[in-house]
């Protein structure tokens, strides 16, 4: 809930100065990126979509969860101890996240379609991923997967443990940061890429490399620009991501971010005149 509300204050600031990402050819969005990819694609105004994450915390259907990142990481480390490689890894945490008890799976799915403006895939490419509960496999769905909006977007923000796995078609998914907090690689082969990162880590896989994996793949033929939280923000989300009191915070820390990044993003995005 934190990185949602910490994107949208990047993304607005920088469509207030003018340099406007919602722009973008492709979005990829990862657990809270696939929320915000589906808010920025929708055509709502940015600035309507700050102003829910500025709301106080109770005027939201969102609920809080207890979560530890750093006790996640530990007892996440020692489920994948001796796992053979990345896929077997990812199936390890897919197998507990489907034998935790969890809120129902329709409970969740209410909250995660109160968060989306619109129900229908955007005409622009959008790209959601999630992980196959069972086989560790990467998911990316688009307009043209046949999967619901709410279903993909259920399947990519659902934390393993702490949330359902999401089920779509006859399979049920995980947090798509099961693979990669950006999986930004699935951005290869264009020119310029920015990546707004809540976290750059492994996220919910021990043996991920996260991001630093991915910027090999994209550096020799892209123009990258990554975007994460400073001290300040850091501050503002605080040490668990899914309370929504941190909502209003963690979007001003954003926002002030965008502002001061205006200059940075300006000088490798094209103007919308270019595109």
């Amino acid at each position: 809930m934190t990185g949602i509300a910490w994107e949208l204050g990047v993304l607005q600031a920088l469509q207030e100065t003018g340099v406007d990402l919602t722009g973008a050819d492709l979005v990829v969005g990862t657990s809270a990126g696939s929320v915000v990819a589906v808010q920025a694609t929708s055509g709502i105004g940015l600035h309507h979509l700050l102003a829910d994450q500025l709301a106080p915390a109770g005027a939201s259907q969102e609920v809080k969860a207890v979560f530890d990142p750093q006790h996640a990481a530990a007892a996440l480390t020692k489920l994948t101890e001796g796992a053979h490689d990345e896929r077997e890894t990812r199936a390890r945490i897919g197998a507990m996240a489907l034998a935790a008890h969890t809120v129902p799976e329709a409970e969740r799915m209410r909250t995660i379609q109160a968060r989306l403006p619109v129900d229908t895939w955007p005409a622009r490419r959008l790209l959601i991923t999630a992980v196959d509960a069972q086989t560790g496999d990467l998911a990316v769905w688009d307009g043209t997967s046949g999967v619901p909006l709410a279903s993909a977007v259920a399947a990519s923000c659902a934390v393993p443990g702490i949330w359902p796995p999401a089920t779509v078609g006859r399979r049920r998914y995980v947090d798509g940061s099961v693979r990669s907090t950006t999986n930004a690689d699935l951005a290869l082969g264009h020119d310029v890429v920015v990546v707004l990162a809540p976290d750059t880590g492994p996220g919910l896989n021990p043996a991920s490399q996260g991001l630093a994996g991915e910027m090999p793949l994209l550096r020799p033929h892209s123009q990258v620009l990554v975007i994460t939280p400073d001290d300040a923000a850091l501050d503002a989300i605080g040490p668990n991501p899914l309370d929504p009191a941190r909502r209003p915070a963690s979007a001003r820390q954003g926002r002030r971010q965008g502002m001061a990044l205006t200059g940075t993003v300006r000088n490798i995005w094209p103007a919308a005149t270019d595109r």
